[in-house]
């Protein structure tokens, strides 16, 4: 799927290490947190685990070999009913492609892909004075205004 003229999406399996250390490199630096995203990285077993199992999506925006865009999701089985949600977790273009439509374009992939996996919806979080992220979801779907808690694990 192409998301700009110089731009191709794919959504990221097994074999794609290489893609998927661009990716997080890729948010390393737009969110400026190279530490997070690059300090410790797993092992080449547990990204191919990771990316083979059906509750992880990865999907990576291309300028040529090189990651320009991306996004992290996770599909989450109901209990209520026989669907899941998928929880957008990470997204984000590399400052030199942004406002292409890229970011639109990882959202509509992440969507067709979630519709294979049996979502019903896809969720994501904004922080306050993330304005771009606020405007590009509101586009795109419908705001709930909820409180976020971290409770941390011993």
């Amino acid at each position: 799927m192409a998301a700009d003229a110089g731009s191709v999406l794919r959504t990221l399996g097994t074999f794609d290490l290489a893609a998927m250390r661009g990716l997080l490199r890729m948010f390393g630096r737009a969110f400026d947190d190279m530490a997070t995203y690059t300090q410790s990285p797993p092992d080449d077993a547990y990204l191919a685990g990771l990316l083979a199992r059906d509750t992880f999506i990865a999907v990576a925006a291309f300028d040529g070999d090189t990651v320009v865009g991306g996004l992290a999701a996770y599909v989450l089985p109901k209990f209520e009913q026989a669907r899941s949600e998928v929880y957008l977790y990470d997204l984000a273009v590399a400052e030199t492609h942004r406002r292409r439509g890229i970011a639109t374009a990882l959202i509509a992939e992440l969507r067709r892909v979630a519709a294979t996996r049996g979502a019903w919806v896809v969720f994501v979080q904004a922080d306050y004075g993330d304005d771009p992220a606020v405007a590009l979801y509101t586009r795109l779907g419908t705001r709930e205004d909820v409180m976020h808690f971290d409770i941390e694990v011993e």
